[in-house]
C-alpha cells in the first residue's frame, strides 16, 4: 500500500466526502464527484459562488474522505490551490468530459464562469482496514508533506509490566515486556490500554 494506490482507491469510490470549517468554526461537509485524478495528484471542479469554494480560498485546508465497500476508510488531509487561470479550462473540461452529467448543470460556457478547479498535489493520507484481522492502519506522504503520527504511540519507562494493557488490548497489538511494545500498524486507537494504565505510561498524541 502506498499514496498512489490510496488514489486509486479513491477513484473506484467515486463520491467523496469533503470537509472544510466555516468562518464560525463550524465544520462542513459535502459530496464531491467533480472529480479527476492524476497518480500523484487530484483536481476537483466547484462553483465559486458555494460557501465552499470561498472557505478553500481562505484557508486552503480540506479533509477528503471515502469508505469502500470491504471497509477500507482512505483519509486525505491537504491544502487545496487554485489551478492557475490559464489552465482552468484545460481542467474544467477533461472533469466535465469524465463526468458527463455536469453539462447537464453547467451548459455551454457557463462551466467557465461560474465553476473553479483546485488541485491537491501535498497532503496525508491515512489507509485503515477494518476489513482484516488484525485490523490494519498507516499513514502515506503526499508530494512533499510530512506524515505526522497521531494516536496510541508509545510506551514510556513508567511501565511495571504489568500486563494490563496487553490483555485489555482488542486487537492484540501490544507485545508484553519492560516497556510493553505497541504496534500501531494495528492499533485501533481505542485508548483503552491508556485508560486501564495504573501508571499512566501510555503515551498519546493528538
Amino acid at each position: 500500500m502506498n499514496a498512489e494506490t490510496c488514489l486509486k482507491k479513491l477513484q473506484y469510490i467515486g463520491v467523496l466526502a469533503f470537509a472544510t470549517v466555516d468562518g464560525q468554526g463550524y465544520p462542513q461537509v459535502r459530496n464531491i464527484s467533480a472529480i479527476h485524478y492524476e497518480p500523484d495528484s487530484l483536481y476537483f471542479f466547484t462553483a465559486k459562488g458555494k460557501a465552499f469554494c470561498r472557505e478553500l480560498i481562505k484557508s486552503r485546508h480540506v479533509q477528503i474522505l471515502g469508505y469502500t465497500k470491504y471497509k477500507e476508510m482512505i483519509r486525505l488531509s491537504a491544502d487545496a490551490e487554485p489551478v492557475r487561470e490559464e489552465e482552468q479550462q484545460k481542467w474544467t473540461d477533461i472533469i466535465f468530459e469524465e463526468q458527463p452529467y455536469l453539462y447537464n448543470i453547467y451548459p455551454d460556457d457557463t462551466r467557465l464562469m461560474g465553476g473553479m478547479v483546485f488541485r491537491i498535489s501535498e497532503g496525508e493520507i491515512e489507509y485503515f482496514n477494518l476489513g482484516v484481522n488484525p485490523i490494519f492502519r498507516e499513514k502515506y506522504a503526499m508530494g512533499g508533506r510530512k506524515s505526522l503520527f497521531r494516536g496510541y504511540y508509545g510506551i514510556t519507562d513508567k511501565c511495571t509490566g504489568c500486563g494490563k494493557c496487553v490483555v485489555s488490548c482488542p486487537q492484540h497489538c501490544i507485545e508484553k515486556g519492560k516497556p510493553a511494545v505497541i504496534n500501531s500498524i494495528h492499533c485501533l486507537s481505542c485508548g483503552i490500554c491508556f485508560d486501564i494504565c495504573p501508571v499512566k505510561a501510555i503515551e498519546r498524541l493528538d
